[in-house]
């Protein structure tokens, strides 16, 4: 139990000493009124009638206050602008040929002859190799003889047919005969026709994987043609951009190992459907080759930007920040009013933010340590009258600078 009291008297004892301490500060240290201010402790040391330090004035033309009301405190304002809110979404992307083939034979056998090499250009329908084709040109000969027979027996029944002394059933057979050579003989060129590898796209070979004289099956990848006149860059953005991006829509590209090198872009698909996974939604980007410096495979940069909402913009200087979350010092009928706002966007030299602020008024950049709410300022950066006339500012507005 005494151990109970004792440590009781201690926290009350700590407790009067921090408040004596936090009195003493607020009256000989103006400095401190933010601070005490921000924890709470300003407004009842206050209410108890503690006589406050005042920050020293600044003396200039005109004597104490420069001209203005004894009291006053110098500050340096900058206006409140209005700039719109722009939705930057980045990405990485992968590049893909506009078209692509994994060339591979459509029958089994010997590679005999290549007529390509790699990086070539090739057009669609060149042949670039051919397999051994020995057996079938033997079966395409030998499949033209039979036509040649049957249409020789079906041209004597036909004469026979003219003295009486071939039947009809005899002529329909020379005729069928006749058909199925036919059939056979276009059997055997298109068994031909499939020992050449024809190209069935127009672009650029890859390297050749097969040697002549190797083996080959329908499996075996001989080569890749790309057509990489354009290239398509797959990424994905979240799904709060469906309905906000579009086909045809602009965008910027870099490539990734060549920042520096800057691409234009467009949208040439978007998904119909969301991931559920990841919450994002698949988009297809075409960029241009002209030059033939992409190549498929490559990583891009995507970059995104769309309008938005129109916000006041501050000075970044301006943001301060309390128990409640930011705020600002706005200059109103020249005395010191607290605006709290809430950041939306940070961009360079401004901050967007949503607040009870308009645009033209002006808000404390430089000088904000010893403002108090309602506290009368003087604002060096606006020029100030005596008797209607103008008077040159003591200092110029910053945001000129």
């Amino acid at each position: 139990m005494r151990m109970i009291v004792r440590i009781l008297g201690q926290g009350v004892l700590v407790a009067l000493v921090a408040a004596v301490a936090a009195v003493a500060w607020a009256m000989w240290l103006p400095s401190s009124h933010p601070v005490l201010d921000r924890i709470g402790l300003l407004a009842p040391i206050e209410r108890l009638g503690v006589p406050l330090a005042r920050a020293p004035q600044i003396t200039g033309p005109g004597g104490p206050g420069g001209g203005m009301g004894r009291g006053a405190a110098s500050v340096i304002t900058a206006p409140v602008e209005q700039a719109e809110r722009r939705d930057r979404i980045a990405a990485i992307g992968t590049g893909e040929a506009l078209r692509s083939v994994v060339i591979m034979p459509e029958v089994s056998g010997r590679l005999s002859e290549i007529y390509v090499a790699p990086g070539e250009i090739v057009r669609e329908g060149m042949v670039m190799a051919r397999l051994d084709s020995a057996a079938e040109q033997i079966a395409r000969d030998r499949a033209e003889l039979m036509l040649d027979e049957a249409r020789a027996t079906a041209a004597r029944l036909e004469r026979l047919q003219a003295t009486g002394t071939a039947t009809e059933v005899q002529i329909r057979e020379a005729a069928l005969a006749v058909r199925q050579a036919e059939l056979a003989v276009r059997q055997a060129e298109f068994d031909l026709s499939r020992r050449e590898i024809v190209a069935p796209i127009t672009g650029w070979i890859g390297i050749i994987e097969s040697e002549v004289g190797g083996q080959v099956s329908t499996s075996t990848a001989i080569a890749r043609i790309d057509d990489r006149s354009m290239i398509l860059v797959d990424f994905r953005v979240p799904e709060r951009m469906v309905g906000r991006i579009a086909p045809g829509d602009a965008l910027q590209v870099s490539l990734l190992a060549r920042p520096d090198m800057a691409l234009d872009g467009r949208i040439r698909a978007v998904d119909s459907r969301v991931d559920q996974t990841s919450r994002s939604l698949r988009v297809l980007a075409e960029v241009g080759n002209p030059e033939d410096t992409l190549r498929a495979g490559m990583a891009f940069s995507i970059a995104i930007t769309l309008p938005g909402t129109d916000y006041p913009a501050v000075d970044p200087l301006s943001i301060q920040w309390g128990n409640e979350g930011s705020f600002v010092w706005a200059v109103r009928d020249g005395r010191a009013t607290r605006v709290a706002v809430r950041i939306v966007q940070r961009s360079e030299g401004q901050v967007l933010v949503s607040g009870a602020l308009e645009p033209g008024e002006r808000v404390v950049r430089e000088g904000v340590q010893a403002l108090r709410e309602g506290a009368e300022v003087e604002d060096r950066a606006q020029p100030s009258t005596d008797d209607g006339a103008e008077r040159a500012s003591a200092s110029p507005d910053p945001s000129e600078t």
